[in-house]
Parts: structure tokens; sequence; C-alpha cells
């Protein structure tokens, strides 16, 4: 069975509450109605009731009734959540009013959602910026306990099956935090591995990436590797994770034991932690056009609760396969 039907499988039994705050958008809404179908999640539609199923009867969306919709403009818990906010941003001096005007805008709603525990997690971006996705999420969800940092993971799934777990790696941070501290990039690890419990089910084994191998070289940029995965350690005795390595001897065995004899990781690696996101970024994409793999992401991580953020490019079966991600994602925080 592939990576995504495993994934896909997980969220049926999970059931979770999956909100998507661009319910007037059409993949979006096409997205829901296949996911409803295949049950993949319990979906929460945020918009006009009376559009939604306009949109829903114009693009034949007959599941769309089995949805939860939600009107951010008039709702029975609109003034509870008005009061959370309040409470949760008064130190920054949120207002009764401006609570008032900001809940109705749904990405707010969403997440506020998420944080009274009426949906497990969020799906949004199809039309909105990244910025505007995570800000409401940063103010009102926040990180995970012991995590300062959010960052995106790629799911690769290669041709060659000899590379990883059965050719599935995972590399992050390719897609948000420029150039994280030691202890960033150390949480960055952490909540990888997480992501590769809770997503794609198998134990890491954690590859810190350099251009140095266990003190080939000296500089500071090998230095804030070192130190990255000493604080990992720290923070998770329990992981498999090597630092520093280069990326051959991360992941082929032969050189692996060459440059780092007695590993238990090198030349067996299935994450991949970058320096920065320079190398993440590139790294991604070169694997994705060179070695003709498959990218799945960015995965958002280290939320206190999964909130996705699509491209605005994306496809309906990008958002399907969100659903079902997101829906792993809170399952795996349950745990």
């Amino acid at each position: 069975m592939e990576l995504l039907d495993i994934i896909k499988t997980n969220a049926r039994k999970l059931q979770k509450r999956i909100v998507l705050p661009e319910g007037y958008e059409e993949r979006t809404l096409k997205a829901a109605d296949i996911s409803i179908s295949e049950g993949l999640a319990r979906i929460i539609l945020l918009g006009n009731p009376d559009d939604i199923m306009e949109k829903a009867e114009k693009y034949s969306l007959e599941n769309l009734t089995k949805a939860e919709i939600i009107n951010p403009l008039s709702h029975p818990k609109k003034e509870h959540y008005i009061n959370m906010m309040v409470e949760l941003r008064k130190h920054k001096g949120m207002t009764h009013e401006e609570a008032g005007r900001l809940i109705e805008d749904p990405l707010y709603l969403g997440v506020l959602m998420i944080k009274n525990g009426d949906a497990d997690g969020e799906v949004s971006g199809a039309d909105h910026a990244t910025g505007d996705v995570l800000r409401p999420a940063f103010h009102y969800v926040k990180t995970a306990p012991g995590i300062s940092v959010v960052s995106g993971a790629f799911i690769m799934i290669l041709p060659d099956k000899s590379f990883g777990e059965n050719g599935i790696i995972i590399y992050a941070d390719g897609a948000v935090h420029p150039d994280p501290t030691e202890k960033e990039l150390a949480e960055i690890a952490v909540a990888t591995a997480h992501t590769a419990r809770a997503i794609c089910g198998f134990e890491p084994k954690i590859a810190m990436l350099s251009f140095s191998t266990k003190g080939s070289a000296s500089h500071p940029l090998v230095d804030k590797v070192v130190n990255a995965t000493r604080i990992a350690k720290e923070m998770a005795p329990d992981l498999m994770i090597e630092g520093e390595l280069q990326a051959d001897a991360a992941l082929i065995e032969s050189i692996g034991q060459k440059k780092a004899p007695g590993s238990l990781i090198a030349g067996k690696a299935n994450v991949l932690i970058f320096p920065d996101l320079n190398c993440g970024n590139i790294a991604y994409k070169l694997t994705q056009r060179l070695a003709h793999a498959e990218a799945i992401g960015p995965i958002l991580q280290g939320m206190a609760a999964p909130i996705n953020d699509l491209s605005r490019g994306c496809s309906v079966s990008d958002i399907v396969s969100m659903i079902a991600i997101t829906a792993n994602q809170a399952g795996g925080l349950k745990k």
C-alpha cells in the first residue's frame, strides 16, 4: 500500500474534525466533498451557508450537506469566541470591538474553534498568503510545549526504495524558517520526529546534516549543527539522532560506515535536518526534479494543533491529501 493510502486509511479511523476556512473557494469545496465521500474527516466549512449550498448545486457536490457549515457572521458561539480573544490578547490591548471584527474573518474563527476544542485541525491557504494563514495561529494556538519555532517538512517519496524508509525520507526545514539558531534547529529535529511517527508511521532515524562528518571540518557552521544535535538529544533522549553528518554519509551505508564507523544512523537515515532554509529548500527541489521524487508538503509542524498552509496553486487532490495529513497530525498529538 502506498504511503498516501496508508495516511488516508488512518484518517478514516481517526475521524478528526478539520475546519476549512475558505468555504467559498471552488477547489476547497470540491476537496471537502471528496473528503466526506471518502470518510477522511468530519468537515467543517466556514462561509455563508446559502452561498455554499448554491455552489454545491452548481458543481454537483452531493456530500456537502453532511458537512458542518458555520457562518462567521452569525453563529451561536460568536460572543464566546470574542470573549476568548479578548482574554487571550488582553496583554496586547485587544478590545471587544476589535475582536468582534476579527472573529468574522474565517481564518481567525478557524483557529479559535481549535483553541476552544471545537475542531482538531485546519487546512487553508488556497486563496490566502501564508502570513495571513499563520498570523491567527501564532496569536491563539501558538507552538507546542517545548517548541518555539514552526517549520515545514516535506515527505519525499523516491523511486529508488533503497534510500530512507523504503524510499521515503522526510526533509526539514524546507519551507518556513530561514536561519534557525542551534536551539531552534534542535526543535525542528524533534518536531520532525513527531511528523515521522504521526504521518509516516515509522521510527525516525535523524541525520543532522552539514558539510562535515564527525569533525572532518572545523567551522562555526559545523559547530551549530553539533550543538543542535546535543540539544535535540537532551530534549528527546529516546530519539535516534546523529550529527554532524554529510548527506552521503547519512544516506549510503558503505560511506556512512567509513566516515562514521559504528553509527546507528549513518547510511540509514530516514529524516534529514538541514542547517538552514537555503539548504532544505534547494535540496527538496533538486530531489523532486532530478530524482523524480514525489514531494508531499510542506507540512507545518511545531504548532500546538495542526494548521496547514496550502499553496495558492494547489489542486483539489492536494487539498484532499492535506486534509488526511492534518487528521493524522491531530491523531498523533493526542497520543
